[in-house]
């Protein structure tokens, strides 16, 4: 059994469909502070630090347990770095200007264990977003809305938010939030899971 940091339906539904057994506690980090605190962290860095100050906050509460934080960074190709949208405006703010562009997802996964992490990987995956009209981008937002308003680049590409995209490089579970084959590989060395 581990337990993940984190309420996120997404990473639950993949734990759940990798028969991977875990209970889900909210970290209740202040994400907006952790990153004023971090600064101008490189992406890669800043989601590997979120994850763990996730992992840490929740270990600390759960001594003995496996506990798995997760966190995603999205840049721009030109850095500009995305956050969840506030609302739907600034969430058609963020589609306008990922529209016809490249950006970088950034995911990573840190495991706590007795208050100190035991294990981290941070994945990329890199996504080619087509041009958008702003029809587009309105019906999208008409069917996806408030639905993503959690989502980092305001996509869920297990449902419409694939038609987004002209390209995608990476580990779809990556894009989904949660890096999950290096996850599953440290949980069966730990034996956690059947080896």
């Amino acid at each position: 059994m581990i337990v993940l940091a984190s309420t996120s339906a997404s990473r639950r539904a993949m734990l759940t469909a990798a028969a991977v057994p875990h209970e889900a506690l909210p970290s209740h980090v202040d994400e907006e502070a952790a990153k004023a605190a971090l600064g101008e962290a490189p992406p890669r860095d800043l989601a590997d630090a979120l994850a763990e100050l996730k992992a840490l906050k929740v270990s600390q509460r759960v001594p003995g347990a496996l506990v798995l934080g997760c966190d995603s960074v999205v840049v721009v190709e030109d850095g500009t770095r995305l956050d969840k949208p506030a609302d739907r405006g600034e969430a058609a703010r963020h589609l306008r200007l990922l529209s016809g562009r490249r950006h970088d997802l950034y995911s990573a996964a840190v495991i706590a264990e007795q208050g100190r992490p035991v294990w981290r990987h941070v994945d990329r995956a890199r996504l080619w977003v087509r041009p958008l009209s702003d029809a587009f981008v309105a019906g999208y937002l008409d069917a996806e809305w408030p639905a993503i308003a959690g989502c980092v680049g305001c996509y869920r590409v297990e449902g419409p938010g694939i038609q987004l995209f002209a390209r995608i490089e990476g580990s779809h579970s990556t894009i989904l939030g949660m890096p999950m084959l290096p996850i599953l590989d440290y949980l069966r060395t730990r034996g956690v899971l059947t080896s």
